[in-house]
């Protein structure tokens, strides 16, 4: 087999012009039409979640990523936010939803940057606590890069955690 036999137009008898049709299907526009589809499923499919430039938010795929733990007398919340000051970081607790605001600014003009993998712009990441919390002792520390909120439980919600015993 040789490299040739690879190539789909190669394997006409060499009298038969090269076509993007399939075998048996001559409509133009439903040839490119494929053609167009396939070329977006290619250019799309290694970006994941996590490219806001293409109409796919970065908050549906998490950024900031966040880390949480939930022991039984608190929940802690870690955030990755490299690049950012305690100044571009707003945290909120409302309703039981702690909230995780800021902007990450560039550091270079636009007309000097010739390609950028990196992330720009306000982001917003809201998560929901489940238990009920000792608001006046909510703690956020950032070092870092890395912002920490511990979120303190009441009694209550201590008391009301379950251990259920696993049966063979």
């Amino acid at each position: 087999m040789s490299v040739r036999d690879l190539i789909p137009w190669s394997r006409n008898d060499g009298n038969q012009v090269p076509s993007v049709f399939r075998e048996g299907e001559r409509d133009p526009f439903l040839s490119l039409h494929r053609e167009v589809n396939r070329l977006f499923d290619d250019v799309f499919r290694g970006f994941g979640s996590s490219l806001p430039a293409f109409g796919v938010s970065a908050f549906s795929g998490g950024w900031p990523s966040v880390e949480i733990s939930n022991s039984e007398k608190e929940i802690r919340v870690s955030a990755e936010v490299p690049g950012l000051e305690e100044k571009d970081i707003e945290v909120l607790l409302d309703d039981g939803v702690l909230t995780l605001k800021g902007e990450k600014r560039s550091e270079t003009e636009d007309r000097d940057r010739q390609f950028s993998e990196r992330y720009y712009g306000r982001f917003e990441r809201r998560i929901p606590v489940g238990f009920e919390l000792k608001e006046d002792e909510v703690d956020a520390r950032f070092k870092n890069g890395v912002l920490t909120v511990t979120l303190p439980k009441t009694e209550k919600a201590q008391s009301q955690v379950k251990r259920i015993a696993i049966k063979n």
